[in-house]
């Protein structure tokens, strides 16, 4: 029986907030959280009872008239107007997703205890290598060289350290002359990404996981000891049943929590150092730390390298350079089966008798083959990702990041080379305007002039390039306010990656020299006959619909004017997104108005002394201010919690 009563109970109560939150959802005309809504409610009724009790404490419960049950209503209104008092302050200091809800709480709990225990650990490093002052806004000291080599060896210690994620992140600094002075580039070079192997009772159950099968049916041999092995994957030499030598590539167990966790942490350092320095500003570390938590996401995932594999593999066909062939119906999350190339890493010593300017030569007007023709290109060309090939010819590995470019970019890419090769700022500009997101007001005649300064100092005949170029470029683009797109910076930071590798392969590569004649080779093939014709080709049928219904236009046109009939007509606001707007903001002035009006219109009702008496100490004119006065407060309450909540 007691259970029963305290069931009725309890779903009772459940009934009176639902039909609370109904109410006040219905009376703001917003929808809240429903932790903000049961304290909403439970307010509502710790408020109700003595606010009651107040109110018809001067009331005859044998009147017969409306009194009673006015001050009764209203009573009831001024309870719920705490609630959505409450509702309102909650949005104003609280907005919805600044903190974190019981459920996500609970959830999240063990994960935040955990890389919290990371981020100490990860602090309690730099701290050790003496990185400790530039984590509490200490900007550093790059004026003496000495200075630089000590902080660049310490940070390169630190990396090493801290684990696969900091040693990826490390590699890929390395490359970016034009962010790093060259002591932190020298320095970061020597980041290695070698680890133990992982014993083979680990790598084995990935294997018949990913491969559906056993090792021994799958593969007609397989070697156990990998042929190198890094933080995130290993490789092991195999042989499948049809004799073809191949490569597996797995990945190491629990490596992806390990990396999402770090990520976090290069998240949480990018946006301290970027809100706490100069420099972390200038070099605007948070988009570098988004561009590298993506591109190792996708590391992890080889499908997605087994198909940029191909794509590559399809935009190269044909060329000088190699490609391994995937097996992509043995590979899956965690394992990638490719063919096996044979050859030595560039990143290591270069046979004596390889001629390296040509090698330098075919590497990069392959990179700009893929960019500007193809739009499917290799975006992280380091000396680890190149093989040199044993009858000479230069190999491509590591696919897990490759960008891409529709035709229209590849187009505006095509005339931002020719300006260039020209010495035309105007026709870069216009080009450069194509590829990166204009914006609503920009100084066109201060970009042309910037971008001739930029020529002059780096493309002007007698200059040598180096990887500053990159970066001057990019420091144009962002001072004039332009937005460079996630697929165009792909491309810079392929070129400047390719910059830096060449220039290791074959000092003195001129690659403006370089560029300049691709430049003029790929405008000489588009500008063979069959080119031409075939351009012409697709414009025409381009614009033969329009051809055709031309001359019935124009008829119409020509015939109304003859009549006197020809006019244009336009409609405003004619998009409905429009029309919402602005009568969003026809309704919020109405009901501030209204408040107004109301609030006015009870001040001075109440502050009137006659009129009947409702009861003996509450006159008739009293009770209708009081009732205005709550109206008011309603109609501003609304305004204020759609002000408030606007940019949900």
């Amino acid at each position: 029986m007691d259970f029963l009563v305290t069931a009725i109970a309890v779903l009772s109560l459940v009934a009176v907030l639902a039909g609370i939150a109904v109410v006040v959802r219905r009376l703001l005309d917003l929808r809240f959280g429903v932790v903000r809504t049961l304290l909403a409610g439970m307010l509502v009724l710790a408020a109700g009872g003595p606010l009651m009790q107040s109110m018809i404490a001067g009331v005859d419960p044998e009147d017969p008239g409306l009194g009673p049950l006015w001050i009764l209503l209203l009573g009831t209104v001024c309870a719920l107007l705490a609630g959505m008092v409450f509702l309102v302050v909650a949005e104003a200091l609280v907005p919805p997703g600044s903190l974190p809800g019981p459920l996500e709480l609970v959830r999240g709990l063990r994960g935040r205890l955990a890389r919290s225990r990371r981020y100490l650990a990860i602090t309690r490093i730099l701290v050790r290598h003496g990185l400790g002052p530039y984590l509490r806004g200490r900007d550093p000291d790059l004026g003496a060289p000495g200075s630089r080599a000590r902080l660049a060896r310490s940070l390169r210690e630190a990396l090493d350290d801290a684990g696969v994620t900091f040693v990826k992140l490390g590699q890929i600094l390395s490359t970016r002359g034009d962010l790093l002075p060259p002591e932190f580039v020298e320095e970061l070079r020597l980041l290695q990404d070698r680890v133990a192997a992982a014993p083979w009772a680990e790598i084995e159950p990935v294997l018949v996981a990913e491969t559906g099968g056993p090792v021994a049916e799958t593969f007609a041999e397989f070697a156990r000891e990998p042929l190198a092995a890094a933080s995130i994957a290993q490789v092991h030499r195999a042989r499948l049943a049809t004799g073809e030598e191949v490569v597996v590539k797995v990945r190491r167990p629990g490596i992806a929590a390990v990396v999402e966790q770090d990520l976090d942490i290069v998240a949480r350092l990018a946006r301290s150092l970027e809100r706490r320095t100069r420099w972390g500003r200038a070099v605007g570390v948070g988009d570098l730390s988004r561009g590298f938590a993506e591109a190792l996401r996708e590391e992890l995932d080889f499908r997605v390298e087994a198909a940029n594999m191909a794509a590559v593999a399809a935009a190269s066909a044909g060329g000088p350079v190699r490609i391994p062939a995937p097996r992509p119906e043995l590979s899956g999350r965690r394992v990638l089966v490719m063919e096996r190339l044979d050859g030595v890493p560039l990143g290591g010593a270069v046979p004596d008798g390889v001629d390296r300017q040509e090698l330098a030569r075919t590497l990069f007007e392959t990179l700009l083959r893929q960019i500007v023709v193809h739009g499917v290109f290799h975006a992280d060309p380091h000396p680890g990702n190149i093989m040199l090939l044993s009858d000479g010819r230069p190999a491509l590995l590591d696919f897990g990041s490759v960008g891409r470019l529709d035709g229209a970019l590849r187009e505006a890419l095509q005339r931002l080379l020719a300006a260039m090769d020209r010495g035309d700022p105007l026709g870069v500009a216009d080009a450069l305007l194509e590829v990166v997101a204009r914006p609503d007001e920009i100084d066109e005649r201060e970009l042309e002039r910037a971008l001739g300064r930029f020529m002059a100092r780096h493309l002007a005949p007698g200059a040598t390039p180096d990887a500053q170029m990159f970066g001057h470029l990019f420091r144009i683009v962002a001072a004039h306010g332009l937005s460079v797109p996630p697929e165009v910076a792909a491309v810079f930071r392929a070129l400047g990656t390719a910059e830096g590798t060449l220039a290791r392969l074959a000092p003195g590569f001129d690659v403006v020299a370089e560029a300049r004649a691709f430049s003029a080779r790929h405008l000489a093939e588009r500008g063979e006959v069959a080119g031409i014709r075939e351009a012409a080709t697709r414009e025409a049928l381009a614009l033969l619909p329009m051809l055709r219904r031309l001359p019935r236009r124009i008829e119409r046109i020509a015939g109304a004017a003859e009549h006197g009939r020809f006019g244009v007509n336009v409609r405003l606001l004619a998009d409905e997104r429009d029309r919402r707007h602005l009568t969003g903001l026809l309704h919020q002035a109405l009901l501030t108005v209204l408040a107004a009006t109301t609030g006015i219109m009870a001040v001075l009702l109440l502050g009137t002394d006659g009129g009947p008496a409702v009861t003996p100490d509450l006159g008739l004119l009293d009770l209708i201010g009081y009732s205005l006065l709550v109206v008011s407060s309603i109609l501003g309450l609304r305004v204020l919690v759609v002000i408030f909540s606007s940019g949900r």
